[in-house]
């Protein structure tokens, strides 16, 4: 018998699974990453901590969901770079074009992004906010980050758009 100790997390089959079911639908899958010193991308794109990236097969070559690790190369301001990214350091899947997908419980409070020499602690962003209050009650969310003021009004007759920035 398998108990809840035992047993693998859920977490990379949850993300597999949405990213397989944006492809299958025309979305772009996108995930957003919590960084430390584990996580290997483009530190001059990590933003208060965070990194979003585009998991799509036109953004990316070699993709490998793994159950430990995330692995892909992309181009970055036209530079190609290895990325590398555990599991658990993986905050939220979801779809570019409409904010559908699911967020996780953020990694443990030790996250620590080294910037130069200087550590500095990774300060709870609006979207890690609205993850963690997501994952508290329904694994399923619409992820939009919170940033200064609030979104304009939608237009007559239509839904406001994401506003997550596209990051390549």
């Amino acid at each position: 018998m398998i108990d809840a100790q035992t047993s693998t997390s859920t977490r990379p089959y949850l993300i597999r699974a949405l990213y397989e079911w944006c492809t299958d639908n025309g979305l772009t899958p996108y995930i957003a990453v919590q960084v430390n010193d584990s996580v290997q991308v483009p530190r001059e794109y990590v933003k208060d901590g965070e990194i979003v990236l585009n998991i799509s097969f036109d953004a990316t070559s070699s993709l490998k969901l793994g159950n430990d690790f995330i692995e892909f190369s992309a181009r970055f301001a036209g530079s190609a770079r290895d990325i590398m990214v555990p599991i658990e350091r993986v905050i939220a899947v979801y779809a570019r074009e409409n904010g559908q997908g699911m967020a996780f419980p953020s990694a443990p409070a030790t996250s620590a992004v080294s910037v130069g020499k200087a550590e500095v602690a990774s300060p709870p962003t609006p979207l890690r906010v609205a993850a963690q209050a997501e994952a508290s009650s329904s694994p399923v969310s619409n992820l939009t980050p919170i940033v200064g003021e609030p979104p304009p009004d939608p237009p007559a007759g239509g839904r406001p758009k994401p506003t997550l920035t596209r990051v390549k």
